[in-house]
């Protein structure tokens, strides 16, 4: 019987025990606020799970909960198709190759403020290349800080510049991996384009695009830089999600206890969600 080599585990003990503890600390600071009150003065009382039940009651919380599920939702159904067709169009050989990988890579090489302030700068409508040209050479009037419906374009359109790079790079990998074989028998066969994609690459491409769409769905679900940047969460509260709401709560009304409940609400979520996403993508293999 064939033993294996557990050794391993050693050189890998050491990081996972590092991020759990750089982890738990801070877990265990935000569970010990959820349940207890403070005035300051580094005075608690116990409120047990009062603040749970006010949050999970709130409609304020419902509604950033649901835009950020819109928010997401948009992002998924974007990006993962958008990103596979622009991975299918690359080069596999030749000295394109490189230069398309770098390219794809830029976008996400450039620091979340960064991108933030850039986009806002470029969407104003009276200073910003974009919002200047769709205003007064398209004739589109577009305004984000007032108009909440090109608030949420915009920041859509920014997600969508910024990370479909990824999707793109973990179905390049995907598709630089499929074997020569598998093409040749298609063409022996005659099998057309569409067939190709649907029986070769899309199954081999499963484990990555199931890493992609995870990845996307916990960035974009707690994303908070990027659109604070640009939109601050207006106009009104339109593009307020749950991350900017929580904030808000946290540092601008100075409510830890129902930051905290909301904060750890939100991780279960989040956790919730994402072992759902991963069930459905992979059950066909624990069968």
């Amino acid at each position: 019987m064939k033993t294996e080599n557990q050794k391993a585990w050693f050189f890998v003990l050491p990081v996972l025990l590092l991020v759990a503890f750089n982890a738990l600390i801070p877990m265990m600071t935000v569970v010990n606020y959820s349940v207890q009150e403070t005035f300051g003065d580094n005075v608690f009382f116990w409120q047990g799970l009062d603040w749970f039940e006010q949050i999970l009651r709130s409609d304020r919380f419902h509604a950033a909960l649901g835009r950020q599920f819109l928010f997401t939702f948009l992002i998924l159904i974007i990006e993962v198709p958008l990103g596979i067709a622009i991975a299918l169009s690359m080069p596999r050989k030749g000295i394109w190759v490189p230069v398309c990988l770098v390219l794809m890579a830029l976008p996400m090489l450039i620091p979340w403020n960064v991108v933030g302030a850039m986009w806002n700068i470029f969407t104003l409508p009276d200073i910003g290349l974009l919002g200047y040209f769709l205003n007064h050479v398209m004739g589109i009037d577009y305004d984000m800080t007032q108009d909440p419906l090109a608030a949420w374009i915009t920041i859509v359109t920014m997600d969508v510049w910024h990370w479909t790079s990824l999707v793109v790079l973990l179905s390049y990998a995907g598709l630089v991996s499929i074997p020569d074989a598998y093409y040749q028998a298609a063409k022996i066969d005659g099998a057309s384009n569409w067939a190709v994609f649907r029986f070769i690459q899309l199954p081999k491409m499963k484990t990555v695009l199931t890493i992609a769409i995870l990845l996307r769905f916990m960035d974009s679900f707690n994303i908070y830089t990027e659109p604070f940047v640009m939109t601050g969460g207006g106009p009104g509260n339109s593009t307020t999600l749950l991350s900017i709401d929580l904030v808000k709560i946290a540092l601008g009304q100075f409510d830890l206890g129902p930051a905290a409940a909301m904060s750890l609400i939100y991780f279960a979520i989040t956790l919730l969600v994402s072992w759902l996403f991963y069930t459905l993508m992979t059950k066909d293999d624990l069968n």
